[in-house]
């Protein structure tokens, strides 16, 4: 079955993706859930027209996404935890943490696009942040004792 989603979810596809999908995942969760609709022939002619009013739109959120980019690759973000002699933290960083991080220099991102590999001891680390579908930036992390 194809749909057309609605509504970005995770590991499948974007909003206004046509995507193959299971009949029971499609018709017992995705069409229910509002997430996606059947992708028939005047949902598809619906869609066409929205994407075409959309082009403009989208563009400038590319844009605004990839000057965002370039921001955060020239960005290190210095973070304090607590830690012991060995170097491990207690606990981990977050990314509501980087969030908070990156606010305080004056650039917003939202925590719920950023991922970070559990960060268990002090110095150098990586978190991704996932723009826009096509632009990922890699923001530099410095972990320091407190």
């Amino acid at each position: 079955m194809e749909v057309i989603l609605i509504q970005d979810v995770a590991n499948l596809g974007y909003k206004n993706d046509i995507v193959k999908v299971k009949d029971g995942y499609g018709r017992n969760y995705l069409i229910p859930s509002r997430l996606a609709v059947i992708a028939n022939e005047s949902n598809r002619k619906q869609l066409a027209e929205n994407l075409k009013q959309q082009a403009h739109k989208m563009a400038k959120l590319l844009a605004d996404a990839q000057a965002l980019a370039e921001k955060l690759a020239n960005t290190v973000i210095t973070l304090s935890a607590k830690a012991n002699e060995d170097g491990k933290i207690f606990g981990t960083i977050t990314t509501a943490q980087i969030s908070e991080a990156l606010a305080a220099q004056g650039i917003e991102v939202d925590k719920k696009v950023i991922s970070v590999e559990p960060v268990k001891v002090l110095g150098e680390a990586v978190a991704t942040a996932k723009l826009h579908r096509e632009v990922k930036a890699e923001i530099k992390l410095n972990v320091v004792a407190e």
